[in-house]
């Protein structure tokens, strides 16, 4: 149940305000850990029903015996596109909120099962398919979880040409591309669900700089030792980084909106709106991008009921 708030109020947003989420069920990706283990445990707390949609069921569960409240682990490899698929067929009834949250930043090349670069296949096409797959249930709203990284210097881009950087890797390069991807996901994603006459909202959001295991997988030492100084000294913890996640999720906001932390740099602060490059706000290029990602995924943005059932016209006799 989405709530309203004020700007006054927005300053000292946090989890306590989420509102009441009983009856709602929300499908969490990379739930076992950081923000997203946040995220679930919020959800969970407010009275939502939380699906912790993870790789490894039984790290899964683990981390579901540490939430207060209704949870269930479910297994999705976002790096191969038969789990995707396999997770979406198994659903049955409606679903509230789908957060696009999992994610992999920086990592050495390597490849998803289907044979996309890992880091725009993980982030980007297995939550495009994910989403298209699940619409049909979809009740209120999808949130996928971006970066700041979608406009660092050097002018991030969606290498259409090479989409899976062959030749050219960079784990920096890929990561920003993974998520101005998610950004113009999202945009082109309300322009579909608009069009279709669809209720549901697509938003993102980004955790600012967040202290999670995601900076340790760094394909650089340097960067590695760099971010291990920023999560003691300047990173908000795992909670104070789902609240933007969080925000989004549950309050009464626009659709394509973007949430992120209100403080210097965007780095940590309470949940706020905040602006996107215009690389991400192109929608020239969200509708190529997703033009490319129906092709990669053989997923499509499906019909959905607004359009199967349009509304009767009166008739006089």
């Amino acid at each position: 149940m989405a709530t309203k708030h004020s700007a006054d109020q927005n300053s000292k947003w946090n989890a306590s305000d989420i509102g009441d989420q009983r009856g709602r069920t929300a499908v969490v990706t990379g739930a076992n850990s950081g923000l997203g283990i946040a995220t679930v445990d919020a959800l969970a707390r407010a009275g939502a029903h939380v699906v912790l949609a993870v790789r490894d069921p039984e790290r899964g569960e683990a981390a579901a015996r540490t939430v207060n409240g209704s949870v269930e682990v479910r297994r999705l490899d976002l790096a191969d596109l038969a789990s995707v698929r396999e997770f979406a067929a198994s659903w049955r009834g409606e679903l509230d909120l789908l957060i696009n949250n999992a994610g992999v930043m920086n990592i050495p090349e390597a490849g998803t099962r289907d044979g996309f670069e890992m880091q725009f296949g993980t982030n980007h096409l297995g939550h495009f398919a994910l989403t298209n797959l699940l619409l049909p249930h979809l009740t209120d709203r999808v949130v996928t979880v971006s970066s700041g990284a979608h406009k660092m210097p050097g002018t991030p881009r969606i290498h259409f040409e090479n989409l899976n950087l062959t030749g050219e890797y960079s784990p920096v390069a890929a990561y920003s591309q993974s998520k101005l991807a998610n950004l113009l996901f999202t945009l082109e994603l309300q322009s579909r669900l608009a069009a279709a006459g669809s209720s549901v909202r697509a938003l993102a959001a980004h955790p600012g700089w967040a202290a999670t295991g995601l900076q340790g997988r760094d394909a650089s030492v340097l960067r590695r030792t760099l971010m291990a100084v920023g999560n003691r000294f300047i990173a908000q913890d795992n909670k104070a980084g789902a609240l933007p996640t969080l925000y989004a999720a549950t309050q009464d906001l626009p659709g394509a909106s973007y949430v992120g932390p209100d403080g210097f740099g965007e780095m940590r602060g309470a949940p706020t709106l905040v602006g996107r490059s215009a690389a991400a706000s192109d929608p020239v290029s969200a509708v190529r991008l997703w033009a490319a990602s129906e092709e990669l995924t053989g997923v499509t943005f499906p019909r959905l009921e607004s359009e199967q059932s349009p509304t009767p016209q009166a008739v006089s006799v």
